[in-house]
């Protein structure tokens, strides 16, 4: 318990926080500070990897673009293969597509048809949970085919209430650090 504490106080000592953006109102949340420092990458992904070492996992899934980040090296941790989940448009060949609605609109994310074994467990990937809008899209395209093992993120946006939505699918949900 005192390593994870330490390790989510180097992670918030590592985030940039920029004022309005991507647009006015917003404390947007920079991981790229993080990315700099190869033994706190290291010590995230094993501490994900951790979380989930009572969890069976076929495959873990990345929402673009920052859940690839930690989400190719945590398949790579966990001796699983890596899946991308993109923005439409952007995968070749058959994919499964999921609409979800934003702020302001809607987006549509898909998936490689092939790369979802029918019946396997999916840890699904991103470095941040805010409204779970997005997570929740991919956990459709997920389990159109296979079964949601959990749900992994660096940070959790507490008051934002996506874990709640997540719920509804797996209550394996992972965070680092909460605010």
């Amino acid at each position: 318990m005192l390593r994870k504490k330490k390790l989510e106080e180097r992670i918030k000592a590592s985030i940039r926080e920029v004022k309005d953006f991507p647009k006015p109102g917003i404390l947007f949340k920079d991981i790229t500070p993080v990315l700099l420092d190869h033994t706190l990458l290291f010590d995230i992904t094993e501490e994900i990897g951790n979380q989930f070492k009572d969890v069976k996992i076929d495959a873990v899934a990345g929402i673009e673009s920052r859940g690839y980040l930690f989400g190719v090296l945590l398949a790579q941790k966990l001796k699983v293969p890596f899946i991308m989940i993109r923005k439409e448009g952007k995968l070749p060949g058959k994919t499964i597509k999921e609409s979800y609605d934003l702020e302001y609109g809607s987006a549509t994310i898909e998936v490689q048809e092939e790369v979802i074994v029918e019946g396997s467990h999916v840890l699904i990937h991103d470095d941040l949970l805010a409204t779970g809008g997005t997570a929740m899209a991919a956990a459709n395209l997920i389990k159109q085919k296979a079964f949601v093992a959990g749900f992994s993120f660096i940070i959790d946006l507490s008051f934002l209430k996506g874990r709640k939505k997540l719920e509804k699918v797996q209550q394996k949900i992972q965070s680092i650090i909460t605010y």
